[in-house]
C-alpha cells in the first residue's frame, strides 16, 4: 500500500507540473549554467573574380600507313574531340568558381611547320598548349618558348628520350612512354609465364625504338628474346601473307612473338599465319595501350558515354590522352583558383595533386620527369584483358613508377 501511494503522488506531481505554466517549470528546475553563445560560422572561401584559362591544340597529322582498311581510318576529330569533352568536364566543376575554359586548335599537315601554329596560339593568349607532334618539333617548340610562362603538356610522342636526355622543365607529359607501354606489356607476359619471345621489328626508326623498348623490360622482368627479325618483304606481302609469314616465322620454339611496327605495315596480317600456334603481342595483336573503347570499369563507361553523346564515335587513346591533358590543368585550377601558368605547374607537380583517370586510381605527375603516372590498358581488338602495374609488381612508393623510367633510372636534367 505504501508503495502504490508513493506512485500515485509521484504521478500526481507530474500532472501538476504539466498543467503549470512555463514559468512556474522553469522556476521549479534546477538552475542551469548560461549556455554559450552559439559558434561563429566559419566565412565562406572568398571567390576571385572570373578567370579564363586559355588552352590550345597544336596537332600534326601523322604520316599515313602504307595501306589502311576502311574501318580503321582516323576520325577527321581524332584527339580534338577529346580536348573538347576535357572543356566541357572542367566547366561542369568550374562554373561554379567563376572559372572559365576555351579551347583553340590549329591542325599542321604532315610535312609543315608546327612552330607558326604554336606562336599564333601564343599571340591569342593561351599559356597551356597540349601537343600531338613528332619529338624534334616538341624540342623546338619548348626551346622557343623556354623563357615565357607557358606550359606545354605532350599528348602524343611516346619517345622516352623526351622523358630521359631531351626532358625540357616546360613540358609535361600525358602520352605514356614507349618504356611505359612495354613494362605494362612484360608484367603481364612473366605473371601468364610466357617469358621466351620472338621479337619482329618493322623497318621504320619508332619501329626500332619500339623494339629497343621491349628489350629493356625483357631485362628488366626477367623474360628472355630467343629470336629476332627484320620484316623485310616487299608490299605485296599481305597478298601473299600466308606464303610467305609461316616461312618467316620458323625460328625454333616460343612462347610469344612481339611486334614492333607503329606504322602499321604488317603486324596485322601475323595473327593467324605464324609457323607456330602462338599468341602475338606489342603494336598489334595484345596492345599496351592508354585508352580502348572497350574500357568500362571505375566510372570509365560514364566518360565513354560522354564522349559517344558529343562526338557521335568510341573514344580512342589520342582522344583520351588530349581529354587528360586539358582536365590535368581543368583539376589544378579548381585548387589554385587562378590562371597563372606557373601556379598551375607548381600544383600539379604538388603532392596533394591527383587526377581521376577512371582506371581505378588517380594518376599524378612525376617530379623528374613531368611523365604522369597512370596504369595502361592491355587489349585487344574487342576487350581490354587487364590493365598493369600488375599485382605483386611493388614499390616502395607507388606501383605506378614500376612502369617507364622510375627516380634512380633517370637521366633528366631539366633544360
Amino acid at each position: 500500500m505504501m508503495r502504490m501511494a508513493g506512485a500515485v503522488g509521484a504521478t500526481l506531481m507530474a500532472m501538476v507540473y504539466a498543467s503549470a505554466p512555463a514559468g512556474a517549470q522553469e522556476a521549479a528546475a534546477p538552475t542551469a549554467p548560461p549556455a554559450s553563445p552559439p559558434l561563429a560560422a566559419k566565412p565562406a572561401a572568398a571567390i576571385g573574380p572570373e578567370q579564363t584559362f586559355l588552352i590550345g591544340v597544336v596537332r600534326q597529322l601523322p604520316e599515313p600507313p602504307p595501306w589502311i582498311a576502311p574501318l580503321q581510318m582516323p576520325p577527321d576529330d581524332l584527339g580534338i574531340a577529346g580536348a573538347e569533352l576535357g572543356i566541357r568536364d572542367n566547366l561542369t566543376s568550374g562554373r561554379f568558381l567563376k572559372l572559365d575554359y576555351k579551347l583553340s586548335s590549329e591542325i599542321v599537315p604532315t610535312d609543315g611547320d608546327t612552330l607558326p601554329a604554336v606562336a599564333k596560339l601564343v599571340e591569342a593568349g593561351n599559356r597551356f598548349i597540349l601537343l600531338d607532334v613528332p619529338p624534334d618539333a616538341l624540342l623546338k617548340i619548348a626551346d622557343t618558348y623556354k623563357d615565357r610562362d607557358i606550359v606545354f603538356i605532350n599528348v602524343g610522342a611516346t619517345d622516352d628520350r623526351l622523358r630521359q636526355k631531351d626532358c625540357r622543365a616546360n613540358v609535361f607529359h600525358i602520352a605514356p612512354s614507349r618504356s611505359m607501354l612495354t613494362d605494362a606489356l612484360a608484367q603481364f607476359l612473366v605473371t601468364k609465364r610466357w617469358q621466351n619471345w620472338f621479337l619482329m621489328v618493322g623497318r621504320t626508326d619508332n619501329d626500332k625504338l619500339y623494339s629497343e623498348a621491349v628489350k629493356r623490360s625483357a631485362k628488366k622482368f626477367g623474360a628472355k628474346i630467343v629470336a629476332e627479325k627484320t620484316w623485310d618483304y616487299g608490299p605485296d606481302a599481305r597478298a601473299t601473307a600466308q606464303s610467305e609469314v609461316p616461312r618467316g616465322t620458323q625460328v625454333g620454339e616460343y612462347d610469344m612473338l612481339i611486334v614492333a611496327d607503329e606504322l602499321g605495315e604488317f603486324g596485322d596480317i601475323l595473327p593467324y599465319n605464324t609457323w607456330l600456334p602462338r599468341p602475338i603481342a606489342g603494336t598489334q595483336g595484345l596492345m599496351a595501350l592508354s585508352w580502348h573503347p572497350t574500357m568500362e570499369n571505375w566510372g570509365a563507361s560514364q566518360l565513354q558515354s560522354r564522349f559517344f553523346k558529343q562526338s557521335k564515335r568510341m573514344m580512342q587513346p589520342l582522344d583520351f590522352q588530349m581529354w587528360q591533358g586539358v582536365f590535368a590543368v581543368g583539376s589544378a585550377s579548381l585548387k589554385t583558383r587562378n590562371s597563372d601558368p606557373t601556379k598551375i605547374e607548381a600544383q600539379m607537380l604538388s603532392h596533394d595533386y591527383d587526377l581521376p583517370v577512371f582506371k581505378g586510381v588517380a594518376a599524378s605527375f612525376r617530379s623528374w620527369d613531368h611523365q604522369l603516372r597512370q596504369p595502361i590498358l592491355l587489349t585487344h581488338a574487342t576487350n581490354t584483358v587487364t590493365l598493369s602495374p600488375q599485382a605483386g609488381f611493388l614499390h616502395q612508393t607507388s606501383p605506378l613508377d614500376t612502369l617507364g623510367f622510375d627516380r634512380p633510372e633517370t637521366l633528366c636534367k631539366f633544360q
